[in-house]
């Protein structure tokens, strides 16, 4: 790689080793903390930290009350003058004069002025760095944390701010062996934070690991430590931990937690890694640590299992099974953690963002930080974005449903971006070309990064997986950043012409398939399942041939995958069965979390047979649900949603006080319980009732109340779910002329009013 690519891809300026930096006040102006890895040792030096921000003109700043320096930028720009304080509580201040001269936001679209706000970033930015410089994810410190806390009874789910719900066991393991169970055996609450405190410092950790680690451990740990005066000192150079509201967003889930922050290292949540990877992939059963571990094949055969409201009564009559299940839940959480982790790892060495933010921010926020780190390196004005405007997306088709077999798949490799190196479609404000150069060399690195994968093992083969899967991930982001109305340089018009070429070349491919005999039976944006003409190997391959000769050079399409069936529901819902009988499930209609347990399950089971060929046996089956169903024979948890609360009930209340609208079940339990349920709490909840229609907030219940003795689940609203589910299911693939089987379910009126 010559020095103008690795510039492009990694920055002008690379210091080996950096694994966090840091920006802060001192009396003589701001400085950046560099944390460095070196020889198994981490050292810190200082440098000056100078914040900037672009702005329109000179004009625009004269008068602004903050200490400054302007210096022009070359290019046609709208934003032509780079703006630089000496302190970054300096350019606040110029921030907010500027909104308040200008009367928009910096991050308005049409503000005459825009700035980053992370000192991190615009330090890396600035100087032309990534984090991770010649380290892998094997040469970083990792350190696990976990808690075990008692839930006081009546409750679901443990809450900091009981004063009897208090910390049991801290569990702390790293990637060296070396492991600690503290526990309240032998500690009380306020030594076993100190201890544990004593021991990531000891350690040095640079990556804080743990599993839904920000809304849970460190939160819980901040506010019982609050509790007894004791001040978390996590991060390096004995700073405090800090606590400030954050937005996760992955795809169409968006949550709000307290985000934690460790002066000079990072923290990573395995739970966001596992939302992320589930948001690509669509297989995860769900986003629990043990459902990931069983995923992903590392969970312990007879480890323990032991559920969350019963920690402190199991932790009471057997504190060491506790501690089983703690060590347990720490090595899966390492697992995961190294199995997701490396790809944020790989794209730090890319995008001038702490490791947190890469993990954190979306795709087009680190393309953005690239483009600019190389603007800024020019001295080059930037853009405003354009204004959304709608357009016409991918071609999403579904030409058959039901059962088929057998059935193939063929991927247009990374479709849009060869598209746009192909036809040179990039944003027409890139002045200086850096987007098609950036994506051409991301796609050169990622072919050659698959090329030493296949010829490395081990840690090596690890390391350039996770390169490849890094370049590859931005990659497929080009096209989404040219259509996104917050990108710096988006174009609505590129981004129209690089979608209606991909429309084109899909139905080009399609008609291919049924001109050499196949049968397509769903096409997805840039791949298609189809079922190949009979014959051998070698009309297979001039079937392959024939379909592969529809695209012009420069476009690659690769026959990836053979399943033994395919059940088509609709667009983007679907399941496969492979060779060995393993059934995927993909799309929210056949997998979504907020199905209750039981139709999840039968889901699975339904779709299993129907591949299987064994139709015969779906009757028996859903006979053999209804049964369970009126005899009354699962537990409660199987019937149970259980949904966290994404306001306090006080708020609820207030909103629903004031404006009315739809009542929320979890939020009315919330409140009708008397105990101090907050937002982020959990609640589970089934409904009672002897009807089938029912409004769900006036009949739900918490599982917490359930009384097996005395079973009050609403039977008929239970089972005309499950009615309702099958009829949808059996509707599938019936054609058009034949009668739709008759609905046992509710209606689609009843269903809206309840």
């Amino acid at each position: 790689m010559d020095a103008a690519d690795r510039a492009l891809l990694h920055g002008h300026d690379p210091i080996p080793g950096l694994v966090a930096v840091e920006c802060e006040p001192r009396p003589g102006g701001d400085v950046a903390v560099l944390f460095r890895r070196e020889g198994g040792r981490v050292r810190t030096a200082e440098e000056p930290f100078r914040p900037f921000l672009w702005a329109e003109s000179a004009e625009l700043v004269r008068g602004c009350p903050a200490p400054h320096e302007v210096e022009p930028l070359e290019g046609p720009g709208d934003l032509r003058i780079l703006v630089r304080c000496p302190t970054w509580a300096a350019l606040e201040t110029a921030v907010r004069w500027l909104q308040k001269a200008s009367g928009r936001t910096p991050f308005d679209r049409e503000a005459p002025y825009f700035f980053i706000n992370d000192a991190v970033q615009q330090h890396l930015m600035e100087r032309g760095r990534t984090l991770f410089d010649g380290l892998s994810f094997g040469d970083l410190r990792r350190l696990q944390l976990d808690i075990e806390t008692r839930t006081a009874e009546g409750f679901e789910f443990s809450n900091p701010d009981r004063e009897e719900d208090r910390i049991l066991a801290i569990g702390l393991s790293d990637n060296t062996g070396w492991s600690a169970l503290l526990h309240a055996g032998e500690h009380d609450e306020p030594s076993l934070i100190r201890r544990m405190v004593e021991l990531v410092r000891e350690r040095d950790p640079d990556l804080v690991e743990g599993h839904n680690i920000f809304a849970f451990d460190l939160d819980y740990l901040a506010r019982r430590a609050a509790r007894h005066g004791i001040e978390l000192r996590l991060g390096r150079l004995d700073r405090p931990m800090a606590i400030r509201p954050g937005r996760f967003v992955a795809a169409d889930r968006a949550v709000s937690y307290p985000r934690a922050d460790l002066f000079g290292r990072t923290v990573v949540d395995t739970y966001f890694l596992a939302q992320l990877y589930d948001v690509v992939h669509r297989t995860l059963p769900g986003l629990g640590l043990k459902e990931a571990a069983r995923h992903f094949g590392f969970a312990r055969e007879g480890r323990e299992y032991i559920e969350g409201s019963e920690i402190g009564r199991t932790f009471d009559r057997d504190p060491d099974r506790v501690l089983r299940y703690l060590a347990a839940d720490l090595q899966e959480t390492a697992g995961l953690a190294a199995r997701l982790g490396p790809v944020y790892v790989a794209q730090a060495r890319m995008v001038p963002m702490s490791l947190q933010n890469v993990v954190l921010r979306g795709a087009a926020a680190k393309i953005d930080a690239v483009m600019l780190r190389g603007y800024l390196a020019a001295r080059a004005a930037i853009p405003r974005p354009q204004p959304a405007r709608p357009f016409e997306g991918g071609l999403t088709e579904v030409y058959e449903t039901g059962v088929v077999r057998p059935v193939h798949h063929c991927d247009v490799r990374s479709l849009y971006p060869s598209i746009m190196l192909v036809d040179r479609i990039g944003p027409a404000s890139d002045s200086l070309g850096f987007f098609l150069r950036l994506l051409e060399r991301l796609r050169d690195v990622r072919f050659e990064a698959r090329a030493r994968m296949a010829a490395a093992a081990g840690a090596e083969r690890a390391f350039e997986e996770a390169m490849q899967s890094a370049f590859k991930i931005l990659i497929n982001s080009f096209y989404g950043y040219l259509g996104f109305e917050a990108a710096r340089f988006n174009d609505f018009d590129a981004a129209e012409r690089v979608a209606a070429r991909g429309r084109e070349l899909l139905r080009a491919m399609v008609e291919a398939v049924r001109a050499a005999g196949g049968r397509p039976v769903e096409v997805d944006t840039d791949g298609i399942f189809f079922i190949p003409p009979p014959g051998g190997d070698e009309d297979l391959a001039r079937f392959r041939d024939r379909v592969r000769s529809v695209l012009p050079e420069g476009v690659d399409l690769e026959f990836d995958a053979t399943y033994e069936a395919m059940f088509s529901y609709r667009r983007k819902n679907y399941a496969l069965m492979t060779s060995d009988g393993e059934i995927l499930i993909t799309g929210a209609a056949l997998r979504s979390r907020g199905l209750e347990p039981y139709l999840r399950d039968f889901i699975r089971e339904w779709i299993g047979l129907k591949l299987a060929g064994r139709d015969d046996e779906l009757d028996a089956l859903a006979d053999r649900y209804r049964r369970a169903l009126v005899r009354r024979e699962w537990p409660i948890q199987r019937l149970a949603r259980t949904e966290r609360l994404a306001q306090s009930p006080e708020t609820y209340a207030a909103r629903r006080q004031a404006s009315g609208g739809p009542r929320d079940a979890a939020c009315e339990l919330a409140l009708a319980s008397g105990r101090p349920y907050r937002a982020g709490d959990t609640i589970s909840y089934y409904v009672t009732g002897d009807r089938k229609s029912v409004p769900i907030h006036a009949h739900a219940r918490r599982v917490a109340d359930w009384d097996p003795e005395r079973r009050d689940e609403n039977v008929a609203y239970y089972v005309a779910r499950l009615e309702d589910l099958i009829d949808r299911l059996k509707a599938v693939g019936v054609e058009e002329n034949d009668p739709p089987p008759a609905r046992r379910g509710r209606s689609r009126k009843k269903e809206a009013e309840t």
